[in-house]
Order: C-alpha cells, then structure tokens, then sequence
C-alpha cells in the first residue's frame, strides 16, 4: 500500500519560520490544525482560531508541549496560542489580528481556512445557506486578508480553496461557487497587496478528515482511493506541505496563483477509462 504521511510534520524544514507569526484560521480540527502544526514546527509562532475554546485550546496545547520536548540540534519550534473567532463575526475577524499582533508583534502569515459546507442544490438552497457559507467561507477570507495586511511588513497569505472550484457534485451549492470565487478573490489580492504580501491558493481535493471519514465508510474509501493516480486521498500533511511552501521564501516569486493538491484527481477526464490504482499496486 502506498505509505500515508500521517503526521504534518513530518517533512518539515525547522527554523523555516523562526520568529514569524502565522494565524490560521478554522484550525481547531482537520486540515487547519494540521496546518497550525506545520507551521509550529517550523518555528512560527502560531495563532490557532475556531469556534469552539476547549477542541482550538487542545491544539494550541499539543503544539505548546511539543515545544517544550527536549533540545535537539535542530531550530527550536514555534509557540502557540489559540483565540476563539467567530469568522462570521466582523468584529471577531478584526480582532483576531490583532490580538496576533499584540502577543507576538507582528503577522507574517495568514491562512485562510475556516469553511462550511451544506448539501444544497442551487435551486432548493435558501437565503439563510447562501449567506451561512458565503459570509464564513468567502467574506472572512477577505476581512481577515484586509486585517491582518494592517499588521504586515512583509509576508504571505495562503487561501484553502476547494477542487469543487474546478469541476463539481450536484448539491453542493454554493459551497462550489464560493470555492471557484476564492480562486478569483487570491488574484485581486495578489495585485493590490503586492509587493509587499504574496497572496496564492491551495486547492485541496479528497482529505481524510473527520468529516471524510464519516461521509466514507471502509468500502467506499477504498473506492474513492483507487480512481486517484496516487492509489491515496490526501492527509492534512498533503495540504500543510502545500501550505508551507507557498507561504516561504522557496515560492518568493509566487503570486496570485493556485496549487491543485488533489492526488491526480484534476487530470482525470473520465473515470471508467481508469486502472484500479490500488489493485495494481498490489501486483507489483
């Protein structure tokens, strides 16, 4: 079987941001807890954000004791420290940065990952799920980009998009028009932050998650690992890799771009044309 990367930091590069302050936001859980230990334990100092104290609290302090292990030659990890922030809440998002900049200084990186997802098709969506997802999962991305410019010399801003920007499922609207407009909302702050602050995207597709874990029950993870190229879906490590990279001096020319992380997924036209990835890694 192909070997999974559990753990987000695995292959990180310590010291990569030592000193720098980076807020992730929705990363009490999933992608963006894996993000906020990425980023840890490359020397950030990490401001961990959600909704609920006792799960952001519980990642700030497995960041913190992993800080506190002992010495090794290596750099040594970033602190962290969690803020609970309502991304609904303009006033939450504001503050958000500036309690960052108020306990470490400054903001270096900003990760906008908080999201939500409903099941609705376009035409049975109401009112209420268009501005439930378009205020937590589109306008917090840009009131947290504009707060937290206010704090920033230089840096990077890294948006988690969605591989639902590119090609879709029925009912999923309109988690799927936001995502293809997160896309575009990366390119327009690329331009106007620019040169100062890099802005890209990374556009996940399938990552085990809790949420992925109940939506596929053992048979049907399998299925959906055999139709991609990588035999896998992502990890949490899959997309902080991603992460990490563009916000350091490795992507210094990179801007206003879009990362696909999806396993292979995007370059799939038609998926009965496709080998069991699986079945074949097996054979070999």
């Amino acid at each position: 079987m192909t070997r999974r990367h559990e753990s987000p930091t695995e292959h990180a590069v310590p010291g990569r941001f030592a000193g720098e302050t980076v807020i992730v936001t929705g990363s009490t859980r999933g992608i963006g807890a894996g993000v906020a230990e990425r980023f840890a334990a490359e020397g950030a100092n990490v401001v961990v954000s959600g909704r609920t104290a006792e799960a952001g609290e519980a990642v700030a302090e497995r960041i913190s004791e992993r800080t506190g292990d002992e010495a090794t030659d290596d750099p040594p990890a970033g602190d962290a420290t969690f803020v609970r922030a309502d991304m609904r809440d303009p006033d939450d998002v504001a503050a958000l940065a500036e309690a960052a900049a108020e306990r470490y200084g400054s903001v270096d990186v900003l990760v906008n990952n908080a999201g939500v997802q409903t099941e609705t098709a376009a035409d049975d969506a109401t009112l209420d799920d268009w501005a439930f997802v378009v205020e937590t999962d589109f306008r917090a991305y840009w009131l947290a980009a504009r707060a937290a410019l206010e704090h920033m010399d230089r840096g990077a801003i890294v948006n988690i998009s969605s591989n639902h920007a590119y090609a879709t499922m029925p009912a999923h609207f309109p988690y799927n028009a936001v995502k293809a407009g997160i896309n575009g909302m990366t390119r327009s702050l690329a331009v106007d932050f620019g040169p100062q602050v890099r802005v890209n995207t990374v556009v996940p597709g399938w990552v085990e998650i809790e949420r992925t874990r109940e939506e596929l029950p053992e048979g049907r993870l399998a299925e959906v690992e055999s139709i991609h190229p990588t035999g896998r879906i992502g990890t949490p490590a899959d997309v902080a890799g991603a992460v990490s990279f563009l916000a350091s001096e490795d992507a210094a020319f990179v801007t206003g771009g879009a990362l696909l992380v999806d396993g292979g997924r995007g370059a799939v036209m038609q998926d009965d044309t496709l080998p069991d990835y699986r079945a074949r890694e097996r054979s070999e």
